[in-house]
């Protein structure tokens, strides 16, 4: 099974830190007395800059649930149309070559999901199977390519696409002064992205998925995820979540590799999710590599933030175009997430 190609889409809407960091902060003036702590955890986040799914002006019309959620679909809709037809053109393939597709996402809820609509929308042969994902967060991309090369050696003729589309900023709790949502406000971002992936009858010439491993952390659910309130998702981030990664990424990435008698020294490139300059630093630390290791998450991270289940695909995306890594070398590709658990997929280049 091979990646044949991945594509993204971001939203129009870019703004730089500074200016969210000053709209942020003139909306919680009033509210928290410290808001100069606010400021300095914006900026330990390490990001340049975000894109949000709507212009900032239009966000505090978004007073209930209802109408966050309503501007989900309809944005989710766009970015994801425009995120799997460009990687359909990079893969050289068309709308109706797609047999499979898996979508993923955790900030929006809908019914008929995202990708019903997108058959609409893209014209998607009516024989297209569907697999709408909700609930794995960050680790839904790396799960979604893993789930579809599953798919894929069982239909070694067809096309999967994983579509991932996240739009964190409509999930912001914006009378929430929990450290929590001050973090996540600081720290994720927009966007969308769709990995091509083909069996083994298919030319491509992206990265081969050689085996893949899940991994679970009993009893971890208040590391990462969502409480559902009236006014919609409210973040749940411990800050255990660079302990977790440091007490258990290392031996994990060993064990599966072991599997195959393989190594850490096997490995020439990794595919990370940039899940904080926190997690980054202890992801480096559990997999004993310095920074020029994780050089193009540490660049996504800073570019457009964390987009979390979309971010892993979009730092393989920038991997494949622009630091291939040399052919018949392996890489990892991984990210981590509610339950809390690890998702692993080896590569071969």
């Amino acid at each position: 099974m091979r990646i044949a190609a991945v594509g993204s889409a971001l939203p129009k809407n870019y703004y730089r830190q500074d200016e969210l960091i000053a709209a942020l902060r003139t909306h919680w003036a009033t509210r928290y007395y410290n808001v100069e702590r606010i400021e300095a955890v914006h900026r330990h986040a390490m990001v340049g800059g975000r894109h949000l799914a709507l212009r900032l002006e239009e966000y505090p019309a978004l007073d209930t649930f209802t109408a966050t959620n309503d501007a989900f679909i309809r944005c989710a809709v766009d970015l994801g149309a425009e995120a799997i037809d460009r990687g359909l053109e990079w893969s050289g393939l068309s709308r109706r070559d797609v047999d499979h597709i898996f979508f993923v996402s955790v900030t929006g809820v809908a019914t008929p999901s995202i990708d019903a609509r997108l058959v609409n929308r893209l014209g998607l042969r009516p024989d297209i199977k569907r697999t709408p994902i909700f609930g794995l967060g960050c680790v839904a991309g790396a799960a979604g390519v893993a789930r579809a090369s599953d798919y894929l050696r069982g239909h070694p003729d067809e096309v999967a696409v994983v579509l991932s589309v996240e739009l964190c900023s409509l999930t912001l709790q914006r009378d929430d002064l929990s450290m929590p949502n001050i973090v996540a406000s600081g720290l994720f971002g927009d966007g969308a992205a769709a990995a091509v992936l083909t069996g083994t009858h298919r030319d491509a010439r992206g990265p081969e998925v050689v085996a893949t491993r899940s991994v679970f952390y009993p009893d971890t659910e208040e590391v990462m995820g969502w409480r559902i309130a009236h006014t919609g998702f409210q973040v749940v981030l411990s800050a255990d979540v660079p302990k977790v990664v440091e007490e258990h990424v290392g031996k994990d990435v060993d064990a599966f590799l072991g599997s195959h008698g393989l190594s850490r020294r096997d490995l020439t490139s990794y595919v990370c999710h940039p899940g904080g300059p926190r997690v980054l630093e202890a992801m480096q630390s559990a997999l004993g590599v310095d920074r020029e290791a994780l050089a193009m998450t540490w660049r996504s991270l800073e570019r457009i933030g964390n987009l979390s289940s979309a971010s892993v695909l979009m730092v393989l995306e920038d991997t494949m175009a622009e630091r291939r890594p040399p052919a018949g070398s392996l890489g990892l590709l991984m990210a981590m997430g509610p339950g809390f658990c690890s998702e692993l997929v080896l590569l071969r280049w």
